[in-house]
């Protein structure tokens, strides 16, 4: 083979791991295997220098610094975007968006605000042109030289790229790579940097380019500039689009088709979050369609078709004292930081969640270490990254327990899954865990069973199963501390009253592994009765609407297990109910798409009279109608009870109709 084929040949296969690795995440070769393809390239460029062009993958660092920076104006401005604090002012940028709009519903996308530096990035031909920064919005840095060592970003397109293309996005840094830079500092005794955020900031403006490639900086695309011959008529599909062509999106981007669905799916993004080895300060929020994006326009500072949901980030350096694990109601052994008590964010903080036995290995965490721990938003603290360069030399990895600490039995991995599990169903600490979520508002609600009391309980023997809470006597009771006899009598009432509360409660509250309150309502108005779905096969379940294979499988699992079947069949001995009747006389209707409630969507505020907040909810649904947490445009009714609050105010100014519960009754008995 000639050299100038061979030359391309290596390109193109570089080109093709390089989207394998940054682009889909699914690698097809070692980074040995990676690192001896590249180097035969450079070695056979070094032997024909006139075939070296600059789109090469060998050339992602050029040999001499520049002299300045230069300004270059940017074609289409890069504006701000508006930002939100609160789920309460995101709601209503959604709604005002929505009103203007003048439609039903419109989709949107989520993608995170990675907290970085803005830039955007040129491409003519496929060829890459240059990289500006944000700068003020109308004239940014010229910081091509630093942006061609960042390896998500490709030299040369592949597949048939748009004759003129500019990708907007984000230059970050690792948590993992700050790491390592650090260390090396200390062994140079140079001063650590404090984040990520301000390391990228400083290194893309450097004017050398060989020391921006030292610190490995990264790229996420997530919009467009100017361009010429893109096809794309939504976000989504601009982002396949820009995938296809060898350039990075932003992960864990998620596509909602209503704004109620954006609100109801924030709070378990937040939690998502310890999982990136990267630094992100919010959500933002993009209508997909890229004409409605026209209709809406913008401000002389902001589109009005996109805007940020942001929390707001405080970090402290403390020391980890110990790493201990809790016992979870469905066996889950969760770790947790025990730290020197440390102010941030107003409160002192003293532990943190470490989440997994993974992310303790992937973090490297030590008892002993200088820990950077981050709280944001409500998410609960945790730890971000290890100051490995403060770390003592005779530190010891940490060594996950095999054994359970309260009941020693032995522990098992999830398959294909990152959570370790006691599997012992009587072990004391689950049954501690079981009991405080089954006396729960969201369960079985039994006033008086606080915390405090279910543990003198099971540490007293006097309760070892859901069921034994129905056999509980006055005199039991007497002997433990704090008890008299009116706050007997007074628990005892509770947990008789409990036995009312029907299938969709004792189905939220047995820990049945994925089933929670809202999987829990769905199998008890489809089964009537925990008899009818303890019968049911994993096919018949799969079929539900919401129930998927793994939550079908888990459910079939525990009522085949001697543990389910016992556990039913003592609660049933007990008097307690294990079907749902139809609410308030009312016919349970087939499906969601019939009745006189079809295709209307509901809010419930307030305080009620007349039903209880999930027995109005389940009537809707049976009639075929659906019930939501959020106000939007899209709401067809808001059912306002005493004290509505801002429910009610946002209703009324996006001309939401408002029912008391005397309307709503009234709108009942008119369709019946």
């Amino acid at each position: 083979m000639q050299p100038a084929q061979l030359a391309q040949q290596l390109r193109d296969q570089i080109r093709f791991h390089d989207q394998k690795y940054y682009v889909e995440a699914a690698p097809q070769i070692s980074d040995l295997e990676y690192d001896r393809l590249l180097a035969e390239l450079k070695s056979l460029e070094q032997a024909h220098p006139e075939l070296v062009t600059p789109d090469s993958p060998t050339q992602r660092v050029g040999d001499q610094p520049v002299t300045d920076l230069a300004q270059v104006r940017h074609t289409v401005p890069m504006l701000s975007i508006d930002n939100t604090y609160n789920i309460e002012e995101l709601q209503a940028f959604l709604a005002r968006a929505q009103k203007n709009l003048g439609i039903p519903k419109a989709a949107w996308v989520m993608e995170l605000k990675v907290d970085g530096v803005a830039a955007a990035v040129v491409y003519e031909n496929g060829l890459l042109k240059r990289a500006v920064t944000r700068g003020n919005g109308e004239v940014g840095d010229d910081i091509t030289h630093n942006i061609r060592t960042i390896p998500d970003v490709p030299l040369r397109l592949s597949g048939n790229p748009p004759p003129l293309l500019e990708v907007r996005g984000e230059v970050y840094m690792n948590n993992s790579e700050l790491v390592k830079l650090n260390l090396a500092r200390a062994a140079n005794n140079e001063a650590a940097f404090a984040n990520t955020r301000n390391v990228t900031a400083g290194t893309i403006r450097l004017q050398d380019p060989r020391i921006c490639a030292e610190r490995h900086l990264r790229f996420f695309c997530h919009g467009v500039g100017y361009c010429e011959g893109m096809h794309s008529e939504t976000h989504m599909e601009f982002l396949k689009e820009l995938n296809s062509f060898g350039l990075r999106s932003t992960p864990k981007v998620r596509l909602f088709e209503s704004a109620e669905d954006v609100v109801a799916a924030v709070e378990q993004l937040e939690q998502e979050l310890h999982e990136l080895d990267f630094e992100v300060d919010g959500l933002v929020f993009k209508l997909n369609r890229f004409d409605l994006r026209d209709k809406l326009g913008r401000t002389s500072k902001s589109p009005r078709w996109v805007a940020a949901y942001k929390f707001e980030k405080y970090e402290a350096v403390t020391r980890l004292n110990e790493i201990r694990v809790q016992v979870g109601k469905t066996g889950t052994i969760t770790p947790v930081a025990e730290l020197e008590p440390v102010q941030l964010a107003g409160t002192v903080v003293s532990r943190a969640s470490l989440h997994n036995a993974e992310e303790i290995q992937r973090k490297d965490i030590r008892v002993g270490d200088w820990v950077v721990v981050e709280k944001a938003g409500k998410i609960i603290p945790h730890i971000v990254r290890v100051e490995k360069h403060r770390r003592e030399s005779e530190s010891l990895a940490y060594e996950f327990p095999t054994h359970c600490p309260e009941c020693q039995s032995e522990l098992v991995k999830d398959e294909e899954g990152v959570y370790i599990r006691c599997r012992n169903e009587i072990c004391p600490a689950k049954l501690r865990q079981k009991l405080r979520f089954f006396a729960s508002r969201d369960a079985m609600e039994i006033d008086g069973l606080g915390e405090k009391i279910i543990d003198q309980l099971v540490e007293g023997r006097l309760v070892a199963s859901y069921a034994d809470l129905y056999q509980l006597t006055k005199e039991q009771l007497l002997t433990l501390e704090g008890f008299g006899s009116r706050k007997a009598e007074k628990l005892l009432d509770g947990i008789a009253g409990s036995k009312q509360r029907g299938a969709a409660r004792v189905l939220a509250g047995i820990s049945i592994r994925h089933v929670g309150q809202r999987v829990a309502t769905i199998l008890a108005k489809h089964f009537t009765s925990i008899e009818k779905l303890a019968a049911a096969s994993v096919d018949e379940l799969s079929q539900i609407d919401e129930i998927g294979p793994t939550i079908a499988q888990s459910i079939y699992d525990f009522f085949n297990s001697d543990y389910g079947r016992q556990t039913i069949a003592d609660l049933a001995k007990m008097g307690v109910k294990l079907e749902d009747e139809p609410v308030a006389g009312v016919t349970t209707q087939a499906t969601s798409t019939t009745g006189q409630f079809a295709g209307k969507t509901f809010v419930v505020t307030g305080t009620l009279t007349r039903y209880k907040r999930d027995e109005i909810e389940r009537l809707i649904e049976s009639l075929g109608g659906r019930a939501t947490s959020s106000v939007s445009a899209s709401t067809s009714y808001l059912v306002a009870g005493d004290k509505a609050g801002s429910k009610l105010d946002k209703a009324q100014a996006l001309g939401v109709p408002v029912l008391s519960e005397d309307d709503f009754q009234k709108l009942i008995e008119v369709g019946s």
